[in-house]
């Protein structure tokens, strides 16, 4: 009865830490536009508002999450809660462009510390018959949040102004602050006394950094330099950790554990080819289109509206059959929706954009919760921290790499302006190729998601000892 009731607990604090970022990270996308304008951001610059959380959120999540591993994974949440509820304090305050990058940053790192917390506490203290379905739930928490922000987004801006996205945070963090101090018993460091890889994480973020810099560096010479520089990092960060007696993420666990290396895989394309949807249709809509804030966001809850209905569903249906073959079926129809929003124009009909946004939801929900069901089902207890970590890195990396496309897309077919009508043409020529660079993505992310094997024939994968 006490693990069951601290398994509820723990959902109930999961589901209210899940609904904070994804409602931001959804909001924040459909109030670009208006923080562009109040602070003359050119399309480049703009885009930082959102990739400056994504990366450091990728910075962080997974040396946090061995860090929650060796000192208690509940201390690790509630300073990431607290980063995040902080940051998001400020952030409805700033007065100047200079300082909205860097309260991202440390939003983001709030978030990663949230993301590779939650999860991992979750699954720990879920019976393993209930896991898919506990998993489904949390996943319907994160989609209500991404439902709720373009929608509550696009009012609070057109109403409150976009400080007001920020600042709603503030008492959901707080709330659940208290929630955890009170209920939530017991901490959760099962590689405690471990040491903990500087080195390695080191490499880690400096891969990232470089990549990512090249992006918004691209087509220029210093792009073109920065990507290899941060691919040489990466595998001299994977020649490290295969090395090293404590890594930080070992990678064993992708080369003898092929359910989870391709599970990993699959949510890195997923992510990829889907996150800049809502950045690119909040231009369409409000720039292109013309529609208010609140419009833009009325239609944009059609794709994550859709994943919150289905989510639960789909992890219950990962309980009774193989995990791959949902997520599968997901990812194809994630690829057709991309396919129809390639065809986007100055005309297209609100119904074929409402269909195409509804079958990204379908598809995204179908792929998500199974797919996370699959690779916390695929390793050891001992290793949940690093495991949800690895998948929130794959989902956050993911999610960094869509917005560099489109960075880069904007870069190539607008330049450094601000977006007004002189630049609609060359925004309308990003978002038609941006959609159609998703859909190859999608499309070959199929292959992993197939090819993954059956999970239930495999053996749960432990972490490297010491």
């Amino acid at each position: 009865m006490e693990d069951r009731s601290a398994g509820c607990i723990a959902l109930y604090i999961a589901v209210l830490a899940g609904f904070l970022a994804p409602f931001d990270i959804s909001a924040v996308n459909i109030a670009l536009p208006s923080i562009g304008a109040e602070f003359s951001l050119d399309a480049v610059s703009l885009s930082w508002v959102s990739t400056a959380y994504l990366l450091s959120s990728a910075l962080f999540l997974v040396p946090f999450g061995r860090i929650a591993d060796i000192v208690g994974r509940k201390r690790i949440f509630n300073l990431g809660l607290s980063l995040f509820a902080g940051a998001s304090f400020f952030m409805a305050f700033t007065i100047t462009p200079v300082t909205i990058i860097p309260l991202r940053v440390i939003q983001g790192m709030g978030g990663a510390l949230i993301y590779g917390t939650a999860v991992a506490i979750l699954t720990a203290v879920t019976p393993v018959e209930d896991r898919g379905k506990a998993l489904g739930i949390y996943t319907t928490s994160v989609y209500l949040g991404l439902s709720l922000g373009p929608f509550l987004g696009g009012f609070m801006t057109g109403q409150f102004g976009w400080r007001s996205i920020f600042l709603v945070n503030v008492p959901i963090g707080l709330f659940t602050l208290g929630l955890i101090r009170w209920r939530l018993r017991g901490e959760w460091a099962d590689a405690r006394g471990e040491r903990f890889d500087t080195p390695g994480s080191v490499l880690f973020g400096l891969s990232l950094v470089a990549i990512m810099l090249g992006f918004t560096w691209l087509p220029g010479t210093p792009g073109l330099l920065m990507i290899p520089l941060g691919i040489l990092l990466l595998v001299e960060f994977v020649q490290w950790e295969r090395r090293t007696r404590h890594p930080l993420l070992d990678v064993g666990l992708f080369t003898g554990n092929r359910v989870f290396a391709l599970s990993n895989l699959a949510a890195l394309v997923n992510y990829s080819a889907t996150f800049a949807v809502t950045f690119f249709l909040s231009f369409y809509l409000q720039s292109i289109r013309g529609f208010s804030p609140l419009m833009a966001g009325a239609i944009l809850v059609t794709q994550p509206l859709l994943q919150a209905i289905f989510s639960s569903p789909a992890g219950r249906l990962s309980d009774r059959m193989e995990p791959g073959k949902v997520a599968s079926i997901g990812m194809g129809l994630c690829a057709v929706g991309l396919f129809l929003l390639a065809f986007i124009g100055e005309g297209t009909s609100l119904l074929f954009l409402l269909a195409a946004l509804a079958l990204l939801g379908v598809g995204f929900a179908l792929f998500s919760s199974p797919n996370t069901n699959a690779v916390m089902s695929s390793v050891e207890k001992k290793c949940y921290g690093v495991a949800s970590g690895t998948l929130g890195t794959m989902r956050l990396v993911g999610q960094m790499l869509s917005m560099g496309i489109a960075m880069t897309l904007f870069a190539v077919y607008i330049g450094q302006v601000e977006i007004g009508p002189a630049s609609y043409p060359g925004l309308l020529a990003a978002i038609q190729a941006g959609f159609l660079i998703f859909t190859i993505l999608c499309v070959a992310g199929i292959y992993p998601s197939l090819a993954r094997g059956r999970m239930r024939d495999g053996e749960r994968a432990t972490c490297k000892l010491p």
